[in-house]
């Protein structure tokens, strides 16, 4: 079975290097601009993995987080923040938001990879 995976990012750019790299792995590719847009797009799907940045437009990525975890279909599905800020008081906020794991910009595409396979149940 094919898995699905989330691109949140407020970058074009951003979200077709990691969409490639998780399509060359066999991903299924589901990409939204903001937490709001990827809550719209995701009503009804099955979704394995979601990866967001934290600083977007429209809903950042720790409010999309909260928003996912209250949602029962989705409780339990890893969440990786791919973002520019590293500095541990994010990582804590974005762990008590139900993050999974924590991936700094730029990334290295078989990290990414690497961190997906120990994510995914």
């Amino acid at each position: 079975m094919v898995k699905t995976a989330l691109i949140v990012d407020d970058s074009t750019t951003m979200r077709q290097m990691v969409a490639f790299t998780l399509r060359e792995a066999g991903f299924e590719v589901v990409e939204a601009e903001h937490g709001q847009d990827a809550l719209d797009k995701i009503a009804g799907r099955r979704i394995n993995v979601v990866i967001t940045d934290l600083n977007m437009p429209v809903m950042d990525g720790f409010t999309f987080i909260k928003n996912v975890r209250a949602m029962a279909a989705l409780k339990f599905v890893p969440i990786l923040m791919l973002t520019t800020e590293s500095q541990l008081s994010k990582k804590e906020q974005g762990k008590a938001a139900g993050a999974t794991g924590w991936i700094v910009k730029p990334f290295d595409p078989e990290k990414l990879l690497q961190t997906i396979a120990k994510v995914l149940p």
